[in-house]
C-alpha cells in the first residue's frame, strides 16, 4: 500500500516506525495541508500570514504527532492545532499593534480589500467582509461549519465547547452577517 492512500491510523502507525516517520509524516502533510491552509487563511485573511501559521502548526504537528493519543480523529486534532494558531496569531497582532481589535479587524478589511481580485459588488467578497466584522470564536465557528461542513459533535472536540454553545454561536454569526449583507 502506498502512503498516499493509505488511512490515517495506518499513516499513524507509519509514523511511529522510525524507518517510515518522515514518509508517514509528508503524506499527512500532502493530504491536510490545503485543507489547513484555507481554514487558516479564512482566519487570517493574508496569504503570507496564513502561510506562516501554516508553518507553525505543521511544526506542532511534527513535534506533538507521536503523542497523539488517538482519542480523537487526526483531522479533529490537526484542526485544533490550526485554530489555535490562528488565535494566537491574531492575538500577537493585536499586542503588537497596541490598537484596539476594532482597528485590528477593520485591518483585515482592509487586507480584503486591498486584493487585487477584490470587487466589492461580488456576493463572495461582500461574505468576507461581514465574516469579518464577527468575534474571532464566531468566525472559527461559521467558517468550521459553512466551509468546512464540520458537524457540531466534530466542532465541539475541536473547539473544545459544548454543542449548545457552538449552534448559538452559528446562529449568532449568521444573524451578524445577514444584518452586514443586507446593510453595506
Amino acid at each position: 500500500m502506498s502512503l498516499t492512500s493509505a488511512s490515517d491510523n495506518e499513516l499513524l502507525v507509519q509514523f511511529r516506525n522510525p524507518a517510515t516517520k518522515e514518509k508517514a509524516y509528508t503524506s499527512i502533510v500532502k493530504k491536510y495541508q490545503e485543507k489547513l491552509y484555507w481554514h487558516i487563511r479564512r482566519m487570517v485573511v493574508d496569504h503570507d500570514d496564513a502561510n506562516d501559521v501554516l508553518q507553525n502548526v505543521l511544526i506542532r504537528v511534527w513535534k506533538g504527532l507521536e503523542n497523539f493519543r488517538e482519542d480523537s480523529q487526526l483531522y479533529t486534532w490537526l484542526y485544533r492545532i490550526a485554530t489555535n494558531e490562528c488565535l494566537t496569531f491574531l492575538e500577537q497582532q493585536k499586542k503588537k499593534s497596541t490598537i484596539s481589535l476594532s482597528d485590528v479587524e477593520s485591518g483585515l478589511s482592509n487586507k480584503i480589500k486591498a486584493d487585487q481580485n477584490f470587487d466589492a459588488n461580488k456576493l463572495e467578497w461582500k461574505l468576507q467582509l461581514a465574516i469579518q466584522q464577527l468575534p474571532e470564536k464566531q468566525r472559527v465557528v461559521f467558517s468550521l461549519r459553512y466551509y468546512e461542513e464540520m458537524p457540531y459533535e466534530e466542532m465541539s472536540r475541536v473547539l473544545e465547547t459544548s454543542e449548545g454553545a457552538l449552534k448559538a454561536s452559528y446562529h449568532h454569526a449568521v444573524k451578524k452577517i445577514e444584518d452586514y449583507m443586507l446593510n453595506h
